[in-house]
């Protein structure tokens, strides 16, 4: 068996057997098989497909490529959640500390940002002192003691999963639903999961930019996981928009506080809501969304889930200091406001522009090992469908230098449509897959 058959085999479309991917993930890993042959493998994969035995084969490949996480001896149903990417996409923040709130175990694996989509890390890591490469060791010990973990990938877990995405993010072979389906998976059995809330975007900002194809993918992703022994719900929600205000690093963990807080009714708050109801729900601690969405906002209007928020900054080596006063975290020094020029309803904010505006101000990067500014954003003061009059605040900028404003005030005054006539609402979920 060598690399070069198994490239051709599935270039010609025919299906591999589990040794032909065992072998070619495996010694992709291990560096036996070079970076030239890995992107000529991921291409047939994009092009022609893998069929249901194929998917479930490689995402198994790619959890057993390093450790596994063993977890059922500190509790019987650990819950995780994951998100597609998108912009202003702040939920594991709020979610992770509202479901521990209720007594369910959450260990959560996030990871960085690349390209316009915000990553949880970078965001935690606005929060001086926060640590996020936790050993397996201290992983097991503080979900057992508090009952969230919310860190970064190991080299140790499902590593085949991290030399393929930097791979594929180079090689156009990114949407690709058989390798997004093991990306996703395969870390969350390598991290010790027993059930996953999957958060589906769809729309400008997102990597599935339709219904019909997000609808495909978490199909593919509840299907294939559940057939892997996993407890699999997913949410399609809206991309068309960024999630919530914020928009950057440091102000997006300072609306997440805000939220914790019981201070930001919305849209960020009602989805974050639905999302912990659906992890309650598949951790069995509730018989139903309701019943999910009550003991949610309990936690909430309680002040649990915000004491569980701080128990999880301290226990990873946060300064806790700022966040409880949010006004410590980063913050670029030039701040301004800028207001609507016509009056009008917000037809469209697109979500693309305005994530991409951030990292051209520095809070994202274009390579995976660039570093980012956690004091840089956008705060946007609107929604597709409300009535803005001229004068009136759209969005403020903060920025490092009067130079980056101007150019991230010319984009996101392009991003914004206004029209005369009324506007809906964006809806903030589409479907439910289970």
């Amino acid at each position: 068996m060598d690399a070069v058959e198994i490239i051709a085999r599935k270039r010609d479309g025919h299906a591999l057997t589990r040794a032909e991917i065992d072998f070619f993930v495996h010694g992709y890993t291990a560096g036996r098989i070079p970076d030239y042959q890995a992107s000529a493998w991921l291409m047939a994969v994009y092009l022609n497909g893998m069929n249901d035995v194929e998917t479930r084969d490689l995402t198994l490949a790619m959890a057993e490529s390093g450790d596994r996480l063993d977890l059922s001896d500190i509790a019987p149903l650990v819950v995780d959640k994951h998100s597609t990417g998108g912009v202003g996409d702040k939920v594991s923040l709020i979610v992770a500390p509202v479901a521990a709130a209720c007594g369910l175990p959450v260990a959560k694996i996030s990871g960085r940002g690349l390209g316009f989509t915000g990553g949880t890390l970078d965001k935690l890591e606005s929060i001086p002192g926060y640590r996020t490469d936790l050993t397996e060791m201290e992983f097991r010990a503080q979900l057992s003691r508090i009952g969230v973990v919310l860190t970064g990938q190991t080299g140790d877990l499902a590593p085949a999963d991290g030399k393929l995405y930097s791979l594929r993010d180079v090689t156009a072979t990114v949407a690709s639903i058989p390798l997004i389906v093991g990306s996703i998976l395969s870390k969350k059995i390598a991290g010790g999961a027993h059930a996953v809330c999957l958060d589906v975007k769809v729309g400008h900002g997102a990597l599935m930019q339709t219904l019909d194809d997000a609808r495909e993918l978490a199909r593919a992703l509840v299907s294939h996981g559940t057939a892997l022994g996993l407890r699999v719900t997913a949410l399609i929600s809206d991309m068309n928009q960024p999630l919530g205000h914020a928009v950057g690093n440091a102000i997006e963990v300072r609306e997440a506080i805000n939220v914790l807080r019981g201070g930001s009714p919305g849209d960020l708050a009602d989805h974050c809501l639905r999302i912990a109801s659906e992890m309650l729900v598949l951790g069995q601690r509730v018989s139903g969304i309701e019943e999910g969405l009550l003991r949610a906002r309990e936690a909430i209007e309680s002040g649990s889930a915000w004491q569980k928020f701080r128990e999880l900054v301290v226990a990873q080596g946060g300064q806790v200091r700022y966040v409880d006063e949010p006004d410590l975290l980063p913050q670029a020094p030039v701040q301004e406001i800028t207001v609507a020029r016509v009056s009008g309803y917000v037809a469209a904010i697109q979500a693309a522009e305005v994530g991409l505006t951030v990292m051209r101000l520095g809070g994202g990067r274009y390579e995976k090992d660039e570093s980012i500014d956690h004091g840089v954003g956008v705060i946007l003061h609107r929604r597709v469908g409300d009535l803005v009059e001229s004068g009136d605040p759209l969005f403020t900028v903060l920025a490092n230098d009067e130079v980056g404003l101007e150019r991230a005030q010319e984009r996101l005054l392009e991003a914004h449509s206004l029209t005369d006539e009324p506007v809906r609402p964006l809806p903030l979920f589409y479907d439910r897959i289970t």
